[in-house]
């Protein structure tokens, strides 16, 4: 049992650093994307090819001024993005990165966690985010923050609804919950081949539910100066910031788990072939985000609730009648 536990802790504080130093890459991988999408130069000062700007930025932010506005509430002030920051973290207790590897004469799982009801514990740690970001806007004591709050709460908890019944139809198809057999069920064909539409519906809730363009109505910069984090700096703000890139990463490593086949592909390399399905995922985001403009917050409330639920019940109902009929 020692032995499991270190294993377990050794496994997690690996997967946490490994995170840590991703969410910071992808900010000069995204930089440097949009701007050549662009036609600007983007980072490339800070060391060869701009690969220590990561490094230069978290310095930054790690010395600025540590301010509290007046007539904060302290505790949830300060609560709030550690929140956000480990939700994010948590997913990745689940998901698979592959099957198992012999080290040292031990055989060595590569996840961290295998719970038989895994997709409906994602969809609980998932749903925690929005702790985050609802207690950052009420808590600063901001109008701008307040209303960034109440439009990401909205928008979450609107768009959590699609993305369940997705992930619904995904444990109908394979006839389980958890996710190292819903990825083995994917060995003969990917899910995203038999349900494209669940695939849609997943990507698109994906982007709503990481505040991410067209649905970063949250911070809409033009509105609400920054949103929910305005009155946040520092290593404050550098949590949400973070959290942000690993929910990305998070959702991704999801879509690849539940649609796209786990781990499987040709050769013996399963790591390598689900860290580039994720890193294709991740480049899309960025694309989305270079090329697509925000959409109105009714827009955004009015797709969630007349098109995308329908649509994904609807889905569903299908789903089942050719699984089970």
């Amino acid at each position: 049992m020692m032995a499991d536990a270190m294993e377990v802790l050794i496994k997690g504080l690996i997967l946490i650093l490994l995170l840590m130093g991703a969410a910071a890459y992808m900010t000069l991988c995204e930089r440097v994307l949009m701007a050549r999408m662009q036609l600007r130069l983007g980072p490339n000062r800070v060391g060869p090819l701009g690969l220590l700007q990561p490094i230069a930025d978290g310095i930054k932010l790690l010395c600025k001024e540590r301010f509290q506005p007046l007539g904060v509430e302290k505790f949830t002030y300060w609560l709030a993005p550690s929140i956000s920051l480990f939700t994010a973290l948590f997913v990745f207790v689940l998901i698979p990165f592959g099957d198992t590897i012999q080290l040292g004469g031990r055989s060595i799982t590569l996840r961290i966690a295998d719970v038989n009801a895994g997709i409906l514990f994602l969809l609980a740690i998932s749903s925690l985010a929005v702790y985050g970001v609802v207690l950052a806007g009420w808590a600063s004591n901001n109008r701008y923050s307040l209303l960034g709050g109440l439009r990401g709460t909205g928008q979450m908890i609107s768009y959590e609804i699609p993305m369940g019944i997705s992930l619904l139809t995904v444990a109908l198809a394979a006839q389980t919950l958890s996710l190292p057999e819903i990825v083995e069920a994917q060995r003969a064909h990917w899910f995203i081949w038999t349900n494209p539409i669940g695939f849609l519906i997943y990507v698109i809730t994906a982007f709503a539910e990481t505040n991410r363009a067209p649905f970063d109505l949250p911070e809409a910069e033009q509105e609400l100066t920054a949103g929910y984090h305005t009155e946040y700096g520092g290593m404050k703000f550098a949590m949400f910031f973070l959290a942000e890139y690993v929910n990305i990463l998070a959702v991704s490593a999801i879509a690849v788990t539940l649609f796209l086949g786990g781990w499987h592909g040709p050769g013996n390399i399963p790591v390598v072939w689900f860290l580039g399905k994720i890193a294709l995922f991740v480049f899309f985001f960025m694309w989305v985000r270079a090329t697509m403009a925000r959409f109105r917050y009714d827009q955004l409330m009015s797709f969630s609730w007349k098109v995308l639920i329908p649509i994904a019940i609807l889905n569903l109902i299908i789903t089942a009648y050719f699984t089970l009929g």
